[in-house]
């Protein structure tokens, strides 16, 4: 089998069934499997996999076992060459894993020196998130961080490590850490290094994994020719825990890697509470504008009944695209899926960033809406 995709889940029902969606259109080219592993979700996630996705392997664990070892449990059970660590608050491309994959295997390096591969992450309203791509946060990058000093000299190595800001988002290179809503690797070098440290319950995971790999001899590769939406708000809850949990995973990446210093232990301590105090601040700052207007996007020419239904469920006027809409006011796009690809979806989500624009996705079911206008929004679902 050439590759599993592993999705851990946790009480998001409906951004899981979009997930799979888009994987299962994506494989269909591919020898694949996908594994959904469920950390004891409350919300019916289950048995939508099994009524909806009777082919996808589901794991369901009697409790929370975190994201390490959750995604450990699907790792071990998967068959593939590769494996592809997936949030399961992520929508890829018809083309997303055929195009990664041809990369992986023909980029120019050798498979005993590639390590992890991840690609373009958009959140969504269509705007890049840079965490696609990163440096290792020693103290130093971490002080650039902390204090915006990567925004005031973005083309000095001394100080923009942390987003691997060597590389534009559109340009493919190597980098030091990969997020964990995305990473495609070998299975066998993820059992090599141990998968995630499971001592770790979460946030600092991804940067342990790509440490390691990196410390094994790998290469890690930013992959810009295939995007993927990671709603990234949606499967973790910013509160007081959230912000405990930052923290303690920062200091577990330091004591782990790192020799003890007092230089060193301050930085850690800064930049930890700084860090999660800023996401904190950042869910709480979520726009609440609403759309002046909202827009179907459908190539489904027969789409008067969609029309009505979502009309009487948000009570508004719905325009079709290329009518006599208002201009120059904030729209809503609502784009359908059962008529548009997810290439194209996320094409328009592209073009149309910055430009006072929000996106909602219609299910390919017509039986709800779903998206996101901030990378710290929890995300909506409208049940149709």
């Amino acid at each position: 089998m050439q590759l599993s995709v592993v999705i851990l889940n946790y009480n998001v029902r409906y951004f899981l069934e979009q997930c799979v969606g888009s994987v299962q259109k994506a494989l269909q080219d591919i020898d694949g499997e996908i594994i959904v592993v469920d950390n004891a979700s409350s919300d019916n996630s289950c048995q939508m996999i099994k009524e909806q996705f009777p082919d996808v392997i589901l794991i369901e664990n009697k409790e929370n076992l975190g994201f390490p070892k959750g995604n450990n449990i699907g790792v071990a059970r998967a068959k593939g060459d590769y494996i592809c660590i997936l949030n399961p608050d992520t929508v890829v491309v018809e083309d997303t894993f055929s195009k990664l994959l041809t990369f992986v295997t023909s980029s120019g390096v050798e498979q005993s020196h590639l390590g992890i591969t991840g690609c373009k992450l958009i959140d969504g309203s269509g705007k890049f998130l840079p965490e696609s791509k990163r440096g290792v946060p020693t103290p130093w990058v971490a002080f650039t961080k902390i204090f915006g000093f990567y925004k005031l000299f973005p083309k000095s190595s001394w100080f923009n490590q942390y987003y691997a800001m060597h590389l534009n988002e559109n340009q493919s290179g190597e980098v030091d850490v990969l997020v964990g809503a995305f990473m495609l690797m070998q299975r066998e070098l993820y059992l090599q290094v141990g998968g995630f440290d499971e001592n770790c319950f979460m946030y600092s995971d991804d940067i342990d994994l790509s440490y390691l790999v990196k410390k094994a001899g790998r290469q890690n590769y930013y992959f810009a020719g295939t995007t993927v939406i990671h709603y990234k708000g949606e499967s973790t809850v910013r509160d007081g825990l959230y912000m405990k949990r930052f923290r303690e995973a920062m200091q577990f990446f330091y004591k782990k890697h790192f020799k003890k210093s007092w230089f060193f232990d301050s930085m850690m301590q800064i930049g930890s509470f700084a860090f999660s105090l800023l996401k904190v601040f950042q869910s709480k700052t979520v726009s609440d504008k609403k759309p002046e207007h909202y827009v179907l996007v459908s190539d489904d020419v027969e789409n008067e009944t969609v029309l009505r239904k979502i009309n009487a469920k948000l009570k508004t006027e719905i325009h079709k695209e290329g009518s006599d809409s208002p201009a120059h006011s904030r729209a809503e796009l609502i784009i359908d899926l059962k008529s548009i690809s997810f290439k194209k979806a996320i094409r328009l989500m592209e073009e149309k960033r910055n430009k006072d624009c929000t996106f909602k996705f219609l299910s390919i079911n017509h039986d709800y809406l779903i998206g996101s206008n901030n990378s710290n929004d929890r995300g909506e679902v409208i049940l149709l």
